[in-house]
């Protein structure tokens, strides 16, 4: 088990005052099996009134508006949270429970191919490969592997805006573009996957009370049984230093903060996230 202390800090400045601003973040991480939210507090700045609630995917989400001229605005979310270590088990089916009616009909949203996550016909092919004489489980992992082995990551090549089609084209990427490409490829051949966004403790041998500074980070949840979470741009299994966010069809769903504001002009953005190994 291990004890996370989270701080991600979003920050805005405009190139003229701001008159208005409405805003929604999925900063704060939730508690599921595994992982215990201890204490968690997000705070904008300036903020003239905010409400909590959870969506339709069930990430907890903070909506906040500022309605006083501001040049700046500033949000931080704070969080600790234990994560267990991940099971030694891992519940497996066939391909034939994937295929059949009813799991279909239950898991559409998670085996759609959208215009973000849709995969390039040879990005199929090697997802078909990959998958062939395999079950599911192994089939998924061999998938996210092979696919990875064919990107390069590269910060700052794409955009929140990339396509997973666009991003193979160019053989290059970040986590996100990987766990669209991961999903595309997984859904493409039949195994409902959902896109995690959350964090990712960086340094594997850190001490405890040592500050990392890190960025959101992004894995898959594919479903071969039961719901096995899987880290492509790592190729690791999520593990205990892994923090989960929030989860959707893609990043569109999860996307850490979102809004428009009127007057302000230009912006720049500055993020960045401090993650304390506790225990």
């Amino acid at each position: 088990m291990s004890r996370l202390h989270i701080v991600h800090r979003t920050s805005f400045t405009y190139e003229r005052p701001v008159t208005a601003s409405y805003n929604e973040a999925r900063m704060r991480p939730v508690t599921f099996p595994g992982q215990r939210v201890l204490s968690s507090r997000l705070e904008a700045t300036p903020s003239t009134w905010s409400q909590e609630y959870r969506d339709y995917w069930g990430t907890q989400v903070d909506a906040f508006e500022a309605l006083t001229p501001h040049e700046t605005l500033t949000v931080v979310a704070e969080s600790r949270v234990e994560r267990d270590a991940p099971r030694g088990d891992v519940v497996t089916c066939g391909w034939d429970a994937l295929r059949a009616g009813a799991l279909q009909d239950r898991m559409s949203e998670f085996l759609m191919l959208t215009p973000t996550t849709a995969p390039d016909a040879d990005l199929v092919e090697l997802a078909q490969d990959s998958a062939s004489g395999r079950e599911p489980h192994e089939a998924g992992v061999a998938i996210c592997d092979a696919l990875r082995a064919a990107v390069e990551y590269a910060p700052g090549a794409t955009s929140v805006h990339t396509r997973a089609a666009e991003a193979w084209q160019a053989r290059t990427g970040v986590c996100q573009d990987i766990v669209h490409l991961a999903a595309g490829a997984l859904r493409a051949v039949g195994i409902p996957a959902r896109y995690v966004s959350g964090y990712l403790h960086p340094l594997a041998a850190s001490t405890v009370g040592e500050v990392a500074l890190g960025e959101s980070h992004a894995w898959i949840e594919l479903w071969c049984g039961d719901w096995y979470a899987y880290d492509p741009t790592n190729r690791i299994g999520v593990g205990e230093h892994h923090v989960l966010v929030a989860r959707g069809r893609e990043y569109r769903d999860v996307t850490p903060l979102r809004g428009v504001y009127a007057g302000g002009g230009a912006s720049t953005q500055h993020v960045e996230v401090a993650i304390t190994l506790e225990a």
